[in-house]
């Protein structure tokens, strides 16, 4: 059996999760029940209601329909965070058209890859470069910068959906390869929506101040959808400043703040981090929540953290107690209706019993919340019995507290033993000398594959070697972990949430390795 997930308000069957039938049709009842409690804070016009919300998608869902979309096309959405870009996407999900977010960042190569992938019969798109690339790659794709620019037409059927229907196809994050596209049904949406819902204790009350991206499950999917699920209210953020972000705490008596370890690092320094000591809850997801940083927030705004855990295909999976210790580096136990596993490497749920308690497995996830496969790729995705392997590594403490230790394609195997990047890299964070670092094999005829620390020096000092990274965890790590060659770089490459892209340290890379 999984840990216990009872602390996170588990309980009741799964199948209960997707009773509502499907995000939208919540939405509608929400809106009609009460359409002028507002829902949305944009940055540039204000408060909009439930019900403004219902009409201007309703309107966006006629210009759509007049343009020739129908149920099941693909739509790209790319745009800065605001009333017009959730009343496109809310619009899309309603007539029952599958929504593929683009990031912002994306160069022509990675937007040519989706849209060949994709095939996509529209695009709402604010960059005019990005435009451009769809148009060339899509001739026949309806694409324009925002929904305003078509012409009105009549409102097509809205809400009445199918659990099983495609909502979005989410492009993977690209960690570890080109990007494939995870196929999210309205059941998916629905049943991620909902476990968050019982877990934080979401009320109509919160105000969530979300400056995360809506073109990630991070603030598409739990921000966003979960504050309209839950009948809340979200302050759109453009982009993320700490100072703008304690504004819009205390503006709008926000009670939630959602943001990635990168954000809190830049919170926890900022002379006013104290104001933020009245939000309800703070969560932190995307990349790993070093401890340090989990204790220095403690410290400096009262706030515990709650971390949690999802990917692109499953939305969340795990997430820290509510009620209960939050333990700093762990992501807690798994969300209502997730079941969960820890195999050992080979092994698969009903092959062969987890891994015991302090010991590493690959996690196997199970649930109503799980995609139904990746686009176009048949035979990928959950067993036929449901179970998906996430690909991550995690071990669980005695109490069932779940750690991550990385993923199955990053582990390093050097003379014949596993070690795992991230725990490498927490024991190096507090090196004086440096500023990051990530932890990669690098091919090796002895060993197979050296431990090897990318490393940026922190200012005015110089790259520590691998035989002062070595003496800096001797008493931490066992010896086969401890890096054995560093390699100096200006940056760590991350994705837009991040995330590690450890497949491009090889390329930023300033200079050769000196093994010692």
């Amino acid at each position: 059996m999984s840990g216990p997930a009872t602390h996170c308000g588990a309980g009741g069957d799964p199948e209960d999760l997707t009773s509502g039938g499907s995000l939208p049709a919540v939405w509608r009842e929400h809106a009609g029940r009460q359409p002028d409690r507002v829902c949305l804070h944009d940055p540039d016009t204000g408060w909009i209601s439930r019900g403004e919300l219902a009409e201007e998608s309703a309107a966006v869902a006629g210009r759509l329909f007049a343009a020739g979309l129908r149920r099941g096309d693909r739509v790209l959405l790319s745009a800065p965070a605001g009333t017009a870009l959730v009343a496109a996407h809310v619009a899309c999900l309603r007539m029952g058209l599958v929504v593929v977010p683009l990031n912002a960042a994306l160069r022509r190569r990675e937007v040519a890859h989706i849209v060949a992938d994709a095939a996509p019969r529209g695009a709402i798109l604010d960059d005019a470069d990005m435009r451009a690339w769809v148009r060339r790659a899509a001739p026949e794709a309806v694409v324009c910068t925002s929904a305003v620019h078509l012409r009105s037409g009549k409102v097509p059927s809205l809400d009445d959906l199918d659990g099983n229907e495609p909502a979005i196809l989410g492009y993977t994050s690209g960690t570890t390869g080109a990007p494939k596209g995870a196929v999210l049904t309205h059941a998916n949406l629905l049943a991620g929506a909902e476990a968050l819902r019982r877990a934080w204790d979401w009320r109509d009350s919160d105000r969530l101040v979300l400056a995360l991206p809506l073109f990630h499950m991070h603030g598409l999917g739990v921000g966003l959808h979960g504050t309209l699920h839950a009948g809340a209210a979200a302050v759109l953020q453009p982009s993320f400043d700490p100072g703008a972000v304690i504004d819009a705490v205390l503006e709008h008596r926000a009670t939630l703040f959602f943001g990635v370890p990168t954000m809190y690092s830049r919170l926890v320094t900022h002379r006013r981090s104290g104001e933020l000591a009245g939000l309800r809850l703070a969560v932190s997801g995307s990349a790993p929540l070093a401890a340090e940083l989990h204790r220095g927030l403690e410290a400096a705004t009262g706030l515990r953290v709650l971390e949690r855990y999802g990917m692109t295909e499953t939305v969340m999976l795990v997430s820290n107690p509510l009620d209960g210790e939050r333990r700093p580096g762990s992501v807690g136990f798994p969300l209502p209706g997730v079941d969960l596993r820890l195999m050992a490497p080979g092994e698969s749920p009903g092959s062969a019993p987890e891994v015991a308690a302090g010991m590493s497995g690959e996690i196997w996830v199970r649930g109503p919340n799980v995609f139904a496969g990746y686009w176009c790729r048949p035979g990928t995705g959950p067993r036929s019995d449901g179970w998906f392997s996430t690909g991550d590594i995690a071990r669980r403490d005695a109490e069932g507290y779940l750690y991550l230790e990385g993923r199955t394609t990053e582990v390093i195997i050097t003379g014949g033993l596993n070690v795992y990047p991230r725990e490498v890299e927490e024991q190096l964070a507090d090196h004086p000398a440096i500023a990051e670092v990530a932890i990669a094999g690098r091919p090796d005829e002895q060993w197979g594959e050296l431990v090897t620390a990318y490393v940026v020096p922190a200012p005015g000092r110089r790259t520590p070697t691998a035989a002062d990274l070595r003496s800096h965890v001797v008493d931490r790590l066992a010896r086969y972990k401890q890096p054995r060659a560093v390699v100096p770089v200006e940056a760590i490459p991350r994705n837009a949430l991040g995330k590690v892209q450890r497949h491009l340290l090889g390329e930023v890379a300033g200079t050769e390795a000196a093994a010692t």
